[in-house]
């Protein structure tokens, strides 16, 4: 009810996609939208890291219904995880990458 004229609007309304999404999701949206998808932009708008930011993004589109893009550095962090603790050398680790 609208305190100033009192009108009432009543009936079940859907939020559509907006209502799967909480607050500082709807945020970050907001903020994508206005740097036009630009997250490298964005990152440095909230100060944080673009991989920070790319992280947030994915778990949107999770939220969404959505799968995140497999850019493959899930997989490029163990194998430098393996060559790290010396479980394969600098040749195999560099043959991995190539894919």
């Amino acid at each position: 009810e609208c305190p100033e004229s009192g009108i009432v609007i009543e009936g079940q309304f859907s939020l559509g996609w907006i209502g799967r999404l909480n607050r500082e999701q709807l945020d970050f949206v907001e903020m994508l939208v206005k740097y036009r998808g630009n997250i490298q932009k964005l990152a440095a708008e909230l100060d944080v890291a673009y991989n920070t930011a790319r992280s947030r993004l994915d778990e949107i589109v999770t939220a969404l219904g959505g799968a995140p893009e497999n850019d493959g550095r899930a997989d490029r962090r163990a194998i430098l995880d393996r060559l790290a603790s010396r479980e394969i050398s600098v040749e195999e680790a560099m043959r991995l990458m190539k894919g």
